[in-house]
């Protein structure tokens, strides 16, 4: 800050000084940036993009990724009168300078008091919906598609994880503002309408059914069907190349991310055998060179699904470890998703954060909006419908899209059928052609 012009002296009445502008300006211009979404989280329609940081924490075969935001700050302009802005990351701000008489500079440059910001968040925490009519506010042909539904509300009671998703959401806004560290942004913690637990009367059929808005996770690798991928991916240090749904691999075709970790470890020797990699630097790339070598491990054994071509949905990780209940999802568990007047079959493909809900894989998506990508969402509001049926899952093999329409169909069966006229999609195979090695199953 530059030092104080002769302007600076005059009397606090007539002028706001530019030194509290500036103080005030860097106070908000933290809260802007630690503001804000995977998710993820967010009206972005017509704005850039947040850049999207993952980080994964492996629990058995689940892997939740932790999506952070990091916004731009907006530009504020302040007055003594007071200014409302809308933050970028959704949230109203009111501002306002107060300006009161007091003692000498001598006297008072030292209190503490004389010269402070006072930020606090307000936050509404929502009702879950319960009924159909309720449901269609968001999804307005939902009644029409599944009419089955209906039936099952009459009976539906709100399930545990609405509460804990919102109660995770409470403790980690309270965890963040007092340091003024990233928020949840606006859209982020409304992502979750409702999440119900529902059980046919004669079928006994349960379903978990959650309703929100779609984010977009792209992670995934698997060296038998896709044995090249780009190198910004293969070479990225955020791209994930697992899911909790993997398998056994199928073929010798090598994952194509191993030769990027395999990379980033020659890159971690070469550091530690710099004579300037100080010994906390040299203690952080051991213990990733060992994450990074079970990661090798894990992809020449396994396979996973990918996003850019199979359909699956995200729960977060909490509900797919729950043993408490019969009504958690499990990885593997088929699902239907419901948007406008489509009805799609996918499966539970992998584990999210504790305190956002609605993702779905990037092929799911673009089928939902073509300019879906990793960084644009294709639904914001909470028009998406997600009815999983908890103990479906069969055992884990490749994707067949064929065999997952089928049992969707099967399932929804159970719970009163589709819609008359309504059809349940079918996906295509959209894969490039491979060539088939001597150990390739035919």
């Amino acid at each position: 800050m530059s030092s104080p012009t002769n302007q600076d002296v005059t009397p606090v009445k007539r002028r706001v000084p530019f030194f509290g502008i500036g103080f005030l300006l860097l106070v908000l211009t933290g809260i802007a940036i630690v503001g804000t979404s995977r998710g993820r989280n967010f009206l972005r329609e017509f704005k850039p993009e947040p850049r999207i940081v993952e980080k994964e924490v492996i629990v058995k075969e689940v892997v939740e990724k932790t999506i952070e935001e990091v916004s731009a700050p907006p530009e504020i302009t302040l007055s003594s009168q007071g200014t409302i802005k809308d933050l970028s990351n959704g949230i109203l701000f009111k501002s306002k300078i107060n300006f009161t008489d007091g003692e000498h500079a001598t006297a008072i440059r030292d209190k503490r008091d004389s010269y402070h910001a006072v930020y606090e968040l307000n936050v509404t925490v929502p009702q879950p919906s319960r009924t159909l009519a309720e449901l269609e506010k968001s999804n307005p042909q939902l009644g029409s598609l599944v009419p089955g539904l209906e039936t099952l509300l009459e009976t539906a009671k709100v399930s545990p994880f609405y509460q804990t998703l919102y109660d995770n959401k409470v403790k980690r806004l309270e965890r963040n503002v007092e340091s003024l560290k990233k928020i949840l942004s606006r859209h982020n913690f409304y992502d979750c309408d409702t999440i119900l637990h529902m059980q046919h009367p004669e079928t006994q059929r349960r379903v978990l059914l959650l309703q929100g808005d779609m984010d977009v996770v792209s992670d995934g690798s698997d060296g038998d069907r896709l044995a090249t991928m780009p190198d910004e991916i293969v070479n990225s240090t955020h791209y994930q190349p697992f899911t909790s749904y993997g398998w056994r691999k199928q073929t010798d075709r090598p994952n194509p991310m191993v030769a990027g970790w395999k990379k980033r470890i020659g890159n971690a020797d070469s550091e530690l055998a710099a004579a300037g990699t100080s010994a906390d630097r040299k203690k952080w790339l051991r213990e990733r060179k060992k994450y990074l070598q079970r990661g090798i491990e894990d992809m020449e054994a396994r396979s996973f699904l990918i996003a850019d071509y199979d359909p699956f949905i995200v729960l977060p990780v909490n509900v797919l470890l729950a043993r408490n209940t019969k009504f958690a999802g499990r990885v593997g568990d088929y699902a239907v998703v419901v948007y406008k007047d489509r009805v799609l079959p996918a499966i539970v493909g992998d584990g999210g954060p504790t305190f956002k809900i609605g993702e779905g894989s990037l092929r799911l998506a673009k089928e939902l909006d073509s300019r879906s990508s990793s960084y644009r969402r294709p639904v914001s509001d909470l028009g998406v419908t997600y009815i999983v049926f908890p103990g479906s899952a069969g055992p884990k093999a490749p994707p067949n899209y064929v065999l997952w329409r089928t049992r969707c169909e099967e399932l929804l069966a159970e719970i009163g059928g589709l819609g008359e006229g309504v059809e349940l999609f079918e996906w295509e195979n959209t894969l490039p052609p491979i060539e088939k090695s001597e150990n390739t199953p035919n």
